[in-house]
């Protein structure tokens, strides 16, 4: 690749530098074998299925998308809106499952289903009914169960016969799929579980019947069908979940439970089934036992907090002795519990990774929140990851793959005792230099980046930088996260990326301070962090300050410029929510309330009614495909805004989702903001 490509374009089609970098690791249980994806050859963007043998170090293609695939990919409409929630942009095979001992494995290309000898290292197709979603092979190896048009469906590897186990009752109703709010606020993306034993499995009925109708229309395209969805907006019904005990001939056992919300499913050799459930207002979590011959249930854990309970990653499970595993609030510390035993002090755990008897992983940070690391937990808490930077793990046996990303290498290094799998994923033509630094009253964490070759003296406009909103850091010690702000610096710009309230990895006080307050609280600290950078880097121009972000980031874009015009002269304001009562309701009831109970909170929240405030150029971005922040949002802006009298830009992407994966569109884009920049801060 030559050095002459821009920055922009070598960014969008390298879908951020994630093609061509390995990813999605497992490890067999005995340790001797990892698996990972990575496109078959240096030269292809389609994700193979690979081995690395931890004993030789050497690496064994299993599965190639070019073999097994004559035609372009040509996915199911569940496959692709399972990809949006997942935010997915690979091609190829982009997920896999695993059977216990690591002989089998089944994953789905183009809608099709495929099954990998993982000892001969060779994959076949299946014959399936439908377009396949959500493969998943049963622990024993002997079968394949998968989704197709909300149908749960069963293959025999041996005999290849496919028949269905789960059949819907409605024309609203799935079997074995994670319904919008799971998949896109819980990061629970399945349905249906496996019994160990490979007999039985727990699947999850939805009904979207109750679940209001969006319409999204493709302007561009008058000729084509607008595009119905279920869309659950705060104060709305949620789709109806219930579980069941499938057998393979069919037979039903309901589960005895009714819920709001259902979090996880755990289903393991080191007990009963456990069931995660949440109340509709988030501040209770109830863990229960099932037993699957009868479907009845047993309390084991109620947890309570009067703001909110976050959903967490990789836990409540057994241990494989039968204790139960849960992170849990320990005075302002999220911690690790088992069974009875508190056993992490002075760490926020962030996820668990994995879970021995003898000890259990857990992805944590410390006293830095910019860092996270992974500790294997047992009679003493042990640090595995040493250097500064962003950590986790994968451990099957005695072999842990260890995932590390740091300030001063490009992506993320992939080692496995003292074997690094190989990344081919393009080396971007810039390094960002981020200033890591400790702001304000609140000790705000913040990267700034100033010009490559920029000499002390010279005054540089600002331009912040954020998300700035709950579940989402942006300043962590990783060296990728910061390559678009270095390239906006580049440009001209000093630029600062700041954290504020909500934001993980700082203990739950710090999280909850937003609660019923997104616009004061995460736009004072962007106010304060602004202030703060100014005081400690004199180059900082504080009469000409511009403000950019997408999503939350976009919203809070939105909201500077109309709210604190007198610090933020100039807004980006890509994909913004405009409106909570247009958005979803596990995310937008956590933080705001039901918007029933809490009207004024959701108007003061809201950017509509400040309309006639604007006095500040104004950009507002999004895709008319968009399916979690509607384009009704930035369309009652600019409505209100214009009824007002108040000039403002809207750039409508016709076809464009929440993700933007379009090349030449997520190029332009960058070059777009930075003309807009300049413009609006001469």
């Amino acid at each position: 690749m030559g050095n002459d490509i821009s920055f922009p374009r070598q960014q969008a089609r390298t879908q951020r530098f994630t093609v061509g970098a390995p990813r999605t690791f497992a490890v067999s249980s005995d340790g001797e074998r990892v698996f990972f994806l990575r496109p078959a050859t240096a030269t292809s963007r389609a994700n193979g299925l690979w081995e690395l043998n931890t004993s030789t170090g050497v690496e064994r293609l299993l599965a190639d998308p070019a073999t097994l695939l004559s035609d372009p990919e040509d996915l199911p409409a569940e496959e692709k809106a399972r990809r949006e929630r997942t935010r997915e942009s690979g091609a190829g095979i982009v997920g896999y499952s695993l059977s216990k001992d690591a002989s089998v494995a089944a994953f789905a290309l183009s809608g099709r289903l495929f099954a990998a000898d993982l000892v001969s290292g060779s994959a076949r197709e299946l014959p399936t009914g439908g377009g396949v979603v959500d493969p998943r092979v049963d622990p024993t190896g002997q079968r394949v169960a998968y989704v197709t048009r909300g149908t749960l469906r069963v293959v025999e590897l041996d005999s290849g016969e496919d028949y269905a186990v789960a059949v819907p009752d409605g024309e609203d109703v799935t079997f074995g799929l994670a319904e919008f709010i799971a998949a896109e606020e819980m990061s629970r993306y399945r349905g249906y579980w496996w019994e160990p034993g490979g007999k039985r499995l727990i699947a999850a009925r939805v009904n979207n019947a109750p679940v209001q109708r969006w319409y999204i229309a493709d302007p561009a395209n008058p000729g084509t069908a607008a595009t119905e969805i279920a869309y659950p907006a705060a104060g709305t019904t949620n789709a109806t979940v219930s579980l069941h005990v499938v057998s393979l001939d069919g037979t039903f056992v309901p589960v005895l439970l009714d819920f709001d919300y259902l979090n996880d499913v755990h289903w393991s050799s080191g007990g009963a089934p456990l069931i995660t459930t949440q109340t509709r207002d988030q501040r209770t979590r109830t863990i229960y036992s099932l037993s699957p011959d009868t479907g009845a249930v047993t309390e084991i854990a109620v947890e309570t907090d009067p703001t909110w309970l976050e959903v967490t990653d990789g836990a409540p499970a057994w241990t494989p002795d039968g204790r139960l595993v849960r992170i849990v609030g320990s005075g302002d510390e999220y911690a690790l519990q088992v069974g009875d035993d508190v056993l992490t002090s002075g760490l926020q755990v962030r996820r668990v990774l994995d879970i021995a008897n003898d000890s259990i992983l857990v992805a944590a940070s410390a006293d830095d929140p910019t860092q996270t690391h992974v500790y294997a937990v047992g009679e003493t808490v042990e640090k595995l990851s040493t250097e500064d930077g962003v950590h986790s793990a994968i451990r099957g046996g005695d072999t842990v793959v260890l995932v590390s990303a740091t300030l001063d290498s490009f992506g993320a290094r992939v080692k496995v005792g003292d074997h690094e799998i190989e990344s081919w994923a393009e080396t971007p033509v810039l390094k960002a230099s981020p200033r890591m630094l400790t702001l304000g009253e609140r000790n705000l964490r913040a990267a700034l980046l100033l010009p490559t070759g920029h000499v002390p003296g010279t005054k540089l406009p600002v331009l912040m930088d954020p998300y700035g909103g709950p579940h989402a850091q942006r300043v962590v010690s990783a060296q990728n996260i910061f390559l678009a702000s270095q390239w906006l610096a580049d440009q001209g710009f000093a630029v600062i990326v700041a954290d504020g309230r909500g934001t993980p990895g700082r203990g739950l006080a710090w999280e909850r301070a937003i609660a019923y307050d997104f616009a004061g609280a995460t736009l004072e600290d962007q106010v304060e962090a602004l202030h703060a950078a100014a005081a400690v880097e004199p180059d900082l121009d504080l009469t000409r300050v511009a403000i950019r972000g997408w999503s939350y980031g976009g919203y809070l874009s939105a909201l500077a410029v109309l709210r604190r015009p007198d610090v933020f002269h100039a807004g980006i304001a890509g994909a913004p929510v405009t409106d909570w009562r247009l958005y979803d309701t596990h995310y937008t009831e956590r933080y705001l309330g039901h918007p029933d109970d809490k009207p004024e909170v959701y108007d003061s929240n809201s950017l509509i009614a400040d309309a006639d405030k604007l006095s500040r150029p104004l950009m507002i971005i999004h895709g008319l495909a968009d399916d979690n922040v509607v384009a009704a949002h930035t369309l009652r802006l600019s409505n209100a805004l214009l009824a007002a009298g108040r000039p403002h830009t809207v750039l409508p992407l016709s076809g464009v989702t929440h993700m933007t994966p379009q090349e030449q569109v997520a190029e332009n884009l960058l070059l777009l903001q930075v003309e807009f920049l300049k413009q609006s801060l001469s």
